[in-house]
């Protein structure tokens, strides 16, 4: 067998109805991020990650590429909120 891209699995796989899910190094490789990174944000920031047997976990891209929008968008109104009460509080 050989190794294919996240596209080409995405592409054999897409008729069936199904993604391919990533493993903790692919998921760090495509977002560019530590492997710390990505265990914070499982254990303390709610990533949605598949859990498998023997403790594996998998994710799938979609649904992070999701989460980490619903989370830049909470981190801007939290950003906004308190722009603004410092704002409010200096007049």
């Amino acid at each position: 067998m050989t190794a294919q891209t996240l596209a080409e699995r995405a592409e054999i796989l897409r008729p069936a109805g199904i993604a391919p899910l990533l493993n903790s190094e692919q998921l760090r490789a495509h977002f560019g991020v530590s492997r710390w990174t990505v265990t914070e944000w499982v254990k303390t920031k709610g990533c949605p990650v598949v859990r498998l047997p023997g403790g594996i976990r998998r994710f799938n891209l979609a649904d992070v590429q999701e989460w980490l929008a619903q989370q830049d968008e909470t981190t801007a109104q939290t950003r906004s909120a308190q722009a603004r009460r410092a704002v409010s509080t200096r007049y």
